[in-house]
């Protein structure tokens, strides 16, 4: 699944920019996607070698790596806080496993966070936060959609 998102996201996401305003980033479903027991220091390496995956293929210096490593480290509370009981989360937090709201919502979180993380430090400056807001709604909306999207057509019944 690594090498998979990797190359999609370089070869293919990385090519779609329109206005400059939507960059759909799928790759951290490789972060989304990873067991719910997994160590920490699974999830903290994943999110390190993915982003900085990215990183080399898109010349970035470490702003993904820094926004993966980010929402690696969050995703343990995350799924705790939006899980009711802990006998109800499935071994493996994917669409199919946990269903279309549960799913929805994880993903919302994950990527508005990494979204956030990944625009404000690249812009590394407040001055125009209306316009790296806006970039991160339109983003986050369109990885969002590709991400679902994704798992519809992977994980087809």
């Amino acid at each position: 699944m690594f090498i998979v998102l990797v190359l999609t996201q370089v070869l293919f996401l990385n090519q779609v920019q329109m206005s400059g305003f939507v960059n759909p980033y799928i790759y951290i479903l490789f972060i989304m996607l990873l067991p719910v027991n997994a160590p920490r220091y699974v999830l903290l390496l994943g999110g390190f070698f993915i982003g900085l995956s990215i990183d080399i293929f898109s010349n970035t210096l470490g702003v993904h790596a820094f926004a993966s490593v980010f929402i690696a480290f969050l995703r343990p509370l995350i799924i705790r806080a939006i899980t009711n009981r802990e006998e109800d989360m499935e071994y493996y937090p994917g669409l199919v496993q946990n269903g279309m709201g549960w799913f929805l919502y994880y993903t919302a979180i994950m990527v508005f966070l990494h979204h956030s993380v990944l625009f404000f430090i690249e812009v590394f400056t407040f001055t125009d936060i209306l316009g790296t807001l806006y970039r991160i709604v339109l983003s986050s909306l369109f990885s969002i959609f590709v991400i679902v999207l994704s798992q519809f057509i992977v994980f087809r019944d």
